[in-house]
């Protein structure tokens, strides 16, 4: 990938977004506050910080998104 990703923690206003990206993705959303990955203003993927729930936007490649947002979420709990 060489498009830029630019990851956020989530907020109450990524609440729908999240949910909608858990939709397409046939899962469900995160529990509590998640770690969102934009590439070219999209959300693709998001990653729980609590449950470590995954979802992610299958009319793309996102596998290795979600692998940065899960080590960007370890890296945080041990800090």
């Amino acid at each position: 990938m060489s498009e830029p990703i630019t990851i956020t923690h989530s907020t109450e206003a990524d609440a729908n977004s999240v949910r909608r990206l858990a939709l397409l993705d046939d899962r469900r959303p995160p529990h509590g506050p998640a770690l969102l990955a934009y590439v070219d203003g999209e959300l693709r993927a998001a990653v729980g910080l609590l449950d470590g729930q995954a979802v992610a936007d299958p009319f793309h490649r996102t596998a290795d998104i979600v692998d940065l947002l899960r080590l960007q979420a370890r890296q945080e709990v041990l800090a």
